[in-house]
């Protein structure tokens, strides 16, 4: 029985896909197999030895240490998608709050009880203050076109806008969902000058870390919204103060509001909420959920972060997953240890990703653990697993 701890409250849908007679989960769990989580922070915990898959629910990974699961051999799964269209709805009311001034009206509004009669004047007196330009006709800037992206993008040119994108990276997948009236631009300071507003849905990683700066700033025009429903530190937040005092942003909506932006004029802080719906939340956890059960049960991968794609049917009688550096000769050992012991290899799969691969190797017959301590003792193999 596979042994599953929980961190965080995963949805009841995603858990009723763990058959009870093969999975065990709990918050609380000895030598668990498997962890889900969500928002938990798992950089000061003592990974378990027993531990050999981490399921994300949601997309960032920020609250795992990828690095150390990848040195282990612990495959770290994302539900890249799963939330988008949550994501996505926000993000549309982003824009939308950033131009009409709907948020700064409703918190006057709501200043004026108590005046009784004097209300109704006092609104029509005062809703000048509050006047905005409408979205349609202008220019949208995406960055970043994954699943979000892609969505974004779409139902913005349905509301009339210009939309262009910028992804160097952009997936088969992705460019396949993406409108053709999508213009695509030819660099991100050309996205940057060319849009009145900007929204951002790339990772964050050391290359993308304060992407809006100083620089950046100052190729934009005068008056841009800005949204950010992607990741707080996308956005040097000292440059984007100086940025909206000179005017060169006329307001930023975000999603990862901290003491320093909630105290910026022409900011909305929203608390996080992109993929706060019911739905967002079911998706997710049903995807971590399936993922996670097809490393255990098969040792297909889809969806990691650290180890590649790789999906095999099975076609033997047993099935050995081997995890490790992606240098050369390593699938030489592998098969001598297993010709000089006359197994034979019914079916192979290597893929490699960044500094790690991985093997699906099916056999006739079987291995016992003298084979497989063979293997874990060729240097630079992270993990050996047979099901």
């Amino acid at each position: 029985m596979y042994k599953i701890q929980k961190l965080n409250k995963i949805s009841s849908d995603g858990l009723k896909r763990l058959p009870g007679d093969q999975y065990e989960h709990a918050t609380e769990i000895v030598n668990p197999d498997a962890i889900l989580v969500r928002s938990a922070d798992m950089h000061a915990m003592k990974l378990p030895e027993s531990l050999l898959v981490i399921a994300r629910a949601g997309a960032g990974v920020n609250n795992i240490p990828v690095e150390k699961c990848s040195e282990r051999g612990i495959v770290v799964f994302n539900t890249p998608g799963a939330n988008a269209n949550a994501v996505k709805e926000l993000v549309i009311l982003g824009m939308l709050l950033a131009s009409r001034k709907v948020y700064q009206g409703i918190a006057w509004a709501k200043s004026l009880a108590g005046k009784g009669d004097e209300v109704p004047q006092l609104i029509e007196k005062g809703k000048s203050d509050f006047a905005g330009p409408e979205m349609k006709g202008k220019k949208l800037g995406v960055i970043g076109l994954g699943a979000i992206g892609v969505m974004v993008a779409n139902d913005a040119l349905s509301l009339g806008m210009e939309v262009s994108g910028f992804d160097p990276f952009i997936s088969v997948e992705a460019a396949w969902g993406l409108s053709r009236s999508v213009k695509r631009s030819i660099s991100l300071d050309h996205l940057i000058s060319d849009s009145d507003y900007l929204t951002l849905h790339t990772p964050l990683n050391e290359k993308t870390k304060g992407i809006l700066n100083k620089d950046k700033f100052a190729l934009m025009n005068k008056g841009i919204r800005i949204i950010n429903f992607a990741r707080g530190g996308l956005v040097n937040n000292a440059d984007l103060k100086e940025a909206i005092k000179n005017g060169t942003v006329s307001c930023y909506v975000t999603d990862f509001p901290d003491d320093d932006l909630i105290q910026m004029d022409s900011v909305i802080p929203i608390p996080h909420l992109g993929a706060s719906t019911p739905e967002s939340e079911e998706n997710c956890a049903n995807m971590a959920v399936d993922q996670l059960r097809e490393f255990l049960e098969r040792g297909n991968i889809v969806n990691s972060v650290n180890f590649p794609d790789c999906t095999m049917i099975p076609s033997g009688s047993r099935r050995i997953l081997v995890a490790n550096k992606n240098i050369p000769a390593i699938i030489g050992h592998i098969t001598q240890i297993l010709a000089d012991h006359n197994i034979n290899i019914a079916d192979m799969l290597n893929k490699s990703k960044g500094d790690y691969a991985y093997n699906i190797i099916d056999i006739d017959g079987d291995v016992d653990n003298a084979i497989i301590g063979k293997m874990k003792e060729i240097k630079d193999i992270v993990m050996v697993r047979v099901i």
